[in-house]
């Protein structure tokens, strides 16, 4: 089997059991007493933890490798699962959303970085470009199917309902998660495979040099008034991606009247949304063709803003998918040339801190939008809710006509992800960190 199959293998088997949470994760505190302003509440607290520990785990990654701490998040992945499905209080809730923070930022990028290393160290370096490129626009492609895959069937769960009263049908699809994660953490047990590191002196060395990363990356964007703007996009997108990542199902089930309903109609919705987005990301060379990254941009991020607004206006759950599938049609386009244009501010020797602070400034959007669209549902409706979030996700757009100072800046390397003529693509992963 090659590392490109066994990527794809253990990333589709990862994201399955995140598809089946996506569906319900809204849905489940609610159906359990908690107020829409406490499930905001308590679902903040993933994001901060993953603010928190997503450095110094990208770190642990560096000195421990990639593989153990691959597994030891699948390991805090059932905990936080676990969680989910037996939390009845807002304490237990904010328990299992600090795990899932854990969980996320072990995650975020031990895969892909094994997926590089392997190739790097298998291949000719006249093709390693190459050779990532298709494994990494495959695995956009595998996590789509994934999750799409995944909703279909936590909505055919949840309207089966196999276990009766005796357990919650929302709870049924963490249920599936724990053992999917189960299957994942012995499929990449055997298919994970690299050299051993050097041990306790690296795990040391990268734990004490986690300030200074943090500091130097700081540096770097407050050196530079475009990569500031870029990385403040993320807080407004990460708001605003609340209103629809969150807010959809409880929309949904105040229209249906049904959370159950709700939660069988949003598998179904979640996967057609997803199938909608990779062939809005196909779009995107034929887009970058006509307008610069920069335009489109604009217009994405102005479009999206709009869409999710008109979901918080629509009258029927008929409106809000059709919403939610115009809202997708942006989401991945608008992302892919996000990330090249973030690559266009910063040499190699800051990409991958510039790349994880950026992500780092989506956390506490959600969190703040999970806090103040919460108490606006709470306060007067989720529609209204809808229309703030959609607002506030269209108010990044100026940010991506910001210029440097005459004589400012930093250096500029030719984006790796975009070509120059008509052969023009977008590949990368950027997906990832935005619908779990």
């Amino acid at each position: 089997m090659t590392i490109r199959t066994r990527f794809w293998l253990i990333a589709f088997i990862r994201w399955l059991s995140t598809g089946f949470i996506v569906p319900v994760a809204a849905l489940l505190p609610l159906e359990r007493g908690l107020s829409i302003a406490e499930f905001g509440s308590v679902a903040a607290v993933q994001g901060i933890v993953v603010l928190a520990l997503e450095l110094p785990t990208g770190g642990l990654a560096d000195a421990m490798g990639r593989k153990p701490v691959f597994l030891a998040s699948g390991v805090v992945a059932i905990c936080a699962y676990t969680a989910c499905s037996l939390a009845h209080t807002p304490v237990a809730f904010a328990a299992a959303a600090a795990l899932t923070g854990v969980y996320r930022a072990l995650d975020s990028g031990p895969l892909n970085a094994w997926f590089v290393d392997a190739v790097h160290a298998q291949t000719p370096a006249t093709e390693q470009s190459a050779v990532v490129a298709r494994g990494l626009s495959g695995y956009a492609v595998v996590v789509g199917l994934a999750i799409a895959t995944g909703s279909l069937l936590s909505a055919g769960l949840v309207a089966w309902a196999p276990f009766g009263r005796a357990v919650a049908p929302l709870a049924v699809p963490y249920m599936v998660a724990v053992c999917l994660v189960v299957v994942s953490l012995t499929v990449a047990t055997v298919l994970m495979d690299e050299p051993r590191p050097t041990g306790r002196g690296r795990l040391v060395a990268s734990v004490l040099g986690t300030p200074g990363t943090i500091l130097g990356g700081a540096r770097l964007v407050l050196r530079s008034r475009v990569l500031a703007a870029l990385v403040a996009v993320e807080l407004f997108w990460g708001f605003g991606m609340i209103a629809f990542e969150s807010l959809t199902p409880i929309r949904l089930s105040e229209l249906l009247d049904d959370r159950d309903a709700a939660a069988s109609l949003m598998g179904p919705a979640t996967a057609a949304a997803w199938g909608v987005s990779a062939l809005g990301a196909a779009l995107v060379p034929l887009l970058l063709r006509r307008w610069s990254p920069v335009a489109v941009s604009v217009a994405l991020r102005l479009v999206q803003g709009a869409t999710v607004a008109a979901m918080g206006l629509a009258g029927g759950p008929v409106g809000v998918v059709a919403g939610l599938m115009a809202t997708y049609a942006v989401h991945s386009a608008a992302g892919a040339i996000y990330e090249t244009l973030l690559h266009e501010q910063v040499g190699p020797d800051h990409r991958a801190t510039v790349l994880s602070l950026s992500s780092m400034a989506m956390h506490p959007g959600a969190s703040i939008g999970l806090v103040v669209l919460g108490a606006v549902a709470a306060s007067a409706s989720t529609g209204a809710a809808m229309v703030v979030g959609g607002v506030v996700l269209a108010l990044a757009a100026p940010l991506f006509v910001v210029r440097e100072r005459q004589g400012g800046g930093v250096r500029r390397d030719p984006p790796p992800m975009l070509g120059r003529d008509d052969d023009t693509t977008v590949v990368g992963d950027g997906v990832e960190a935005r619908h779990d």
